[in-house]
């Protein structure tokens, strides 16, 4: 095992140890499952693509925010960063074990809830770049709080506008000023769900596709600016 690869694998160790120890941020796991066994009569791609939105805006955001805050209440961050690992391999080691909880969590609402796309590479690949989004929208609010509870906190607006993409679709029907939202990720994930699921021509998929892939590059961007700008210094 090379250094770099040691080093992320023991910032992975430490998050496994800390998130175990908190039930309450690791409970909320059960929230997207929950509502997978409710709903798992409905064959119904809006209720699938909600409790994905629900696993990336709950588990992803809120688990990945929580413990980069906790790094920071603690004081450890700053540790972080003064230690040989990169910006990268920190990021990295901070990130693998929220996106593991992640895609474990959508495989098993998924799983219950039925749902067999028509493209499953085209899915898959489109919630790989869904989830690296979160988990950059995540670190992005944790390093701009200064505690779990501020985190949790924050989190609220963020599962109101990401978690509920038909919601968000009902307010945009509703208010015209609010179309610009059907360019958030969820909804265009949605958007290139339907379009696979109709068997529309593959070259359909490509604005949707590049919107979310646009988001995440933006949003990891902020995410390298802000660990710099800020990092363990925001107290």
């Amino acid at each position: 095992m090379t250094d770099s690869m040691s080093r992320i694998y023991a910032i992975f160790q430490k998050d496994m140890k800390d998130l175990f120890r908190n039930l309450f941020v690791l409970s909320v796991i059960t929230v997207p499952i929950i509502y997978a066994v409710f709903f798992k009569d409905r064959d119904s791609l809006d209720i699938s693509y909600t409790i994905i939105s629900i696993t990336f805006a709950l588990v992803t955001v809120f688990i990945q925010s929580a413990l980069i805050a906790e790094e920071k209440e603690k004081n450890t961050l700053r540790g972080l960063i003064l230690s040989p690992a990169t910006t990268l391999e920190i990021l990295i080691g901070k990130s693998i074990l929220t996106f593991l909880m992640t895609i474990g969590t959508v495989i098993v609402c998924i799983f219950i809830i039925g749902y067999q796309p028509k493209n499953l590479t085209i899915i898959s690949l489109a919630l790989f770049i869904s989830a690296i989004f979160y988990l950059g929208l995540g670190t992005l609010l944790g390093l701009y709080t200064k505690s779990v509870t501020e985190a949790s906190v924050l989190s609220f607006p963020i599962m109101f506008i990401f978690g509920f993409p038909l919601l968000i679709q009902s307010l945009i029907a509703r208010a015209s000023f609010l179309k610009p939202l059907e360019y958030l990720p969820n909804i265009q994930l949605l958007h290139l769900a339907t379009i696979v699921e109709e068997g529309s021509s593959t070259g359909n998929i490509f604005s949707p596709f590049m919107i979310i892939l646009a988001w995440t590059v933006l949003c990891w961007l902020l995410v390298f600016i802000a660990f710099n700008k800020r990092g363990a210094l925001d107290h």
